[in-house]
């Protein structure tokens, strides 16, 4: 597997990760055995990045990372937790105080004395703006409780602003064909200031890989029935905000559009990592088969100029207007 590098922290990933939300939580149930096979699954289809937060299972899915890890001190993967939904979304909450509790429960959730990567979770606006947020950061740094930090982002504003900070080493952004708006300024600024880009909900909630009709009834635990319309949280995180029927019927569109050899989710993967800037996309898997597919994603071959003018035909056409104005 492909490996890329996070200038700004010199640290390594692969360029299909694996994103380990749904081995915690808001995606329906998935048994502990299941979990430790999926990692199983990735790391040997070469995955060595792992994503993860503290809220994921409250705590489930760093601890399965753990277990997963301690018995393999030979397997290099680059770790990343996200610390800061465990408190009311409120910018005072995010201070030094606070950061030095969250990680001390993430350090010990994942066994290990210093996080390799830790990002702020979609905190509030105004905290990317903050300069005692990143003093606080740094200090993390300097305390060897991590080491490096980033952040993760609902919109593009959030991003540049995190991006034009020093020290920040990574920005995870949703970016998938039905969400297209980073390629404009948020993947050149980071490529310039050698910032890492980690790319989330890369098949917008499932979408994309054409498994889904408008008839499909998702589990009422599963955040793509309870967050629709963002009751939960950002409605950006389900479906990349695209109505439940438009992103339907585009998804069959898209999925007309995979090259011999590709499956729909494939071409979505292999879309986003041949984006310049890139560093690893992190989709998530419920059973050792998609682990493996996915991460078989980055040796295909690369896409024909025809399918990247396709995809972005498509997306103006049905899905631009409903995303564009909102992040």
């Amino acid at each position: 597997m492909d490996e890329r590098v996070i200038d700004r922290s010199g640290q390594w990933a692969s360029a299909v990760g694996l994103g380990t939300w749904q081995l915690g939580a808001d995606w329906g149930d998935v048994a502990e055995k299941d979990a430790l096979a999926v990692l199983e699954a990735a790391a040997e289809s070469g995955v060595t990045f792992f994503d993860t937060a503290d809220v994921y299972g409250d705590g489930r899915s760093e601890q399965t990372i753990a277990a997963f890890l301690s018995g393999r001190p030979d397997l290099h993967v680059l770790v990343a937790t996200k610390m800061g939904r465990r408190v009311d979304q409120l910018p005072e909450n995010y201070v030094l105080d606070n950061f030095r509790a969250w990680n001390d429960r993430s350090r010990r959730n994942l066994g290990v004395d210093r996080i390799d990567l830790v990002q702020l979770h979609c905190p509030p606006t105004p905290v990317y703006s903050t300069d005692a947020v990143y003093d606080a950061l740094d200090t993390l740094v300097e305390e060897e409780r991590v080491a490096a930090y980033g952040v993760s982002v609902e919109t593009c504003a959030e991003a540049l602003a995190a991006i034009a900070r020093p020290h920040v080493a990574s920005v995870q952004i949703i970016l998938n064909p039905f969400r297209m708006k980073p390629l404009r300024e948020v993947l050149p600024a980071a490529r310039a200031a050698g910032v890492g880009i980690i790319a989330r909900v890369p098949l917008a909630s499932g979408l994309l890989s054409g498994k889904y009709t408008k008839d499909t009834v998702f589990a009422a635990n599963d955040h793509r029935t309870f967050n629709r319309h963002g009751e939960a949280f950002d409605q950006g995180e389900t479906f990349s905000g695209v109505d439940y029927e438009t992103g339907v019927e585009a998804a069959a569109e898209f999925a007309a559009l995979a090259p011999e050899g590709y499956t729909p989710a494939q071409l979505a993967l292999r879309w986003i990592i041949e984006q310049d800037g890139v560093t690893t996309v992190i989709p998530g898997a419920r059973n050792p088969e998609q682990a493996r597919a996915n991460a078989a994603a980055a040796k295909l071959p690369p896409l024909p100029p025809q399918t990247f003018t396709a995809i972005r035909d498509l997306y103006e056409r049905r899905i631009a207007e409903q995303v564009e104005h909102r992040w």
